[in-house]
């Protein structure tokens, strides 16, 4: 009597652990490297302000120390009629304006904004 077994086995299936692996490690790199918001315009540093509150705006208006604005990749007077565009009523536009630009040119790009007919604006201010 023979108890061999005579019929052929099948070869064992290609395991896809491995495969899944590398997915998700790909998916960890490309999370890991990528930028969830674009970047700023151009370096803005904040001032210090002895209050502040949380910002509630979404749409942020860039400002440099010179007085230079950028919204949405425009700049100037464009900008401004751009962050008007995008806006309703209930809109409030957040300005990051520089630590270096003086008051008076900041009391003009509000004067600018008001006459564009943006209602509200929030400055951007670290508390301490």
């Amino acid at each position: 009597m023979d108890i061999t077994d005579p019929s052929p086995r099948r070869p064992r299936a290609e395991s896809i652990v491995p495969m899944i692996n590398v997915v998700f490690l790909l998916l960890i790199f490309f999370l890991m490297t990528s930028q969830l918001t674009p970047p700023e315009p151009f370096e803005v540093e904040t001032p210090n302000a002895t209050e502040g509150t949380d910002a509630q705006a979404e749409l942020i208006l860039y400002i440099n120390g010179v007085g230079t604005m950028h919204f949405d990749g425009t700049t100037g007077k464009t900008a401004v009629a751009n962050l008007k565009a995008q806006m309703d009523e209930t809109d409030v536009a957040l300005l990051r304006a520089d630590a270096a630009l003086e008051a008076s040119m900041l009391a003009n790009i509000l004067q600018q904004l008001g006459a564009a007919g943006v209602a509200r604006v929030e400055i951007a201010v670290i508390p301490q």
